[in-house]
């Protein structure tokens, strides 16, 4: 481990709430992921239970009522919202357009839900369904309207590729595009400069094109960006890549960015100081979470080779997190590394 990255889990550390008896549930986070449909179940599921093997108090997934009925199997500990709704198949134009109508009044209960929730998480399982993604465009314009933190995967990134209006300039959002998306949201935005060959000012130049918003460029080694200030996790991860595995990434970060609420409102004392700042905690979340999924897929794959599976890596969370940060504890706050 570098010098750098020790220096940035030591401050990571120090948003992880102890663990004190003075806490009640739900001040730990209060994670949702919004996706899951008829044709996948399964990454709403490994990233809510990404957050809730990490320490999130409660993790939700808000999804289709097909999606719900078999998340609802996979585990009693998340609880599932079947708010989400798909375009019926085989239906008029007419019919469409009605549909594509109703979204914003599909979407209210689901923006409702937010007073109750710290972070959402938005894509894992989404799909491409149009009506899907008119309520998934309305909650993300809710969500703006009350500066709540979201996290941005998959199908919901083809949302910002369409229209990078909808997330630009938006402090409070995490985007985690793998090589591929990365280079879809380069062309979407039109960035005139090349970046050159170095991975870091590509991604910078792509988040100050979008307005700051938070970067984790996934790949050989992940790249974090708002545009100012940069880092790289070079943590060692397996060498499989199993589909999933990006679904612990969102729920790790979602359930640092519960924690950094928490931090927020004081809800222990850290003794260090100065305390750490709001826009920096946003990167420190994004730090935090990719070096518990590096760790939780080197772990895995030193256990199960070539046969690693994303629930493999869900098993690994509470090792990979006492590897990295040990036992945090104690009425005083985060202890050093």
């Amino acid at each position: 481990m570098s010098a750098t990255t020790t220096a940035a889990l030591s401050k990571v550390r120090r948003m992880i709430p102890p663990m004190l008896e003075s806490f009640h549930k739900g001040q730990l986070g209060r994670v949702a992921v919004l996706g899951g449909s008829q044709d996948y179940t399964g990454a709403p599921y490994f990233s809510a239970m990404a957050s809730a093997r990490l320490g999130c108090d409660m993790s939700h997934v808000i999804c289709t009522p097909d999606a719900g009925a078999v998340i609802k199997t996979y585990s009693p500990n998340l609880m599932v919202h079947p708010l989400m709704r798909q375009m019926p198949p085989e239906i008029s134009e007419l019919d469409a357009s009605e549909w594509a109508a109703s979204a914003e009044k599909l979407a209210r209960p689901i923006i409702d839900m937010l007073a109750r929730l710290h972070v959402l998480v938005i894509g894992p399982g989404l799909g491409r369904d149009p009506l899907m993604h008119d309520i998934v465009a309305h909650v993300i314009r809710a969500a703006k309207e009350k500066k709540f933190p979201i996290v941005l995967d998959a199908d919901a990134l083809q949302l910002v590729q369409k229209d990078v209006n909808l997330i630009k300039g938006y402090t409070e959002a995490v985007l985690t595009p793998n090589v591929v998306e990365f280079d879809r949201l380069w062309k979407a935005v039109g960035i005139n400069e090349s970046g050159g060959e170095s991975e870091t000012k590509r991604v910078e130049a792509l988040a100050r094109a979008l307005g700051g918003v938070t970067i984790i460029q996934k790949g050989k080694n992940d790249y974090i960006s708002n545009g100012r200030v940069t880092s790289t996790v070079d943590l060692e991860g397996g060498k499989k890549r199993s589909g999933g595995q990006g679904d612990t990434l969102t729920g790790s970060v979602a359930t640092f960015l519960a924690w950094r609420r928490a931090y927020i409102d004081q809800l222990w004392r850290d003794p260090e100081t100065p305390r750490l700042g709001e826009e920096e905690m946003i990167g420190l979340a994004a730090f935090g979470g990719s070096a518990i999924t590096r760790e939780c897929s080197r772990i895995a794959f030193l256990k199960r080779g070539r046969s690693l599976q994303a629930s493999d890596l869900t098993d690994e969370i509470h090792n990979a997190f006492m590897s990295l940060f040990g036992e945090v504890d104690g009425d005083d706050g985060s202890s050093k590394l």
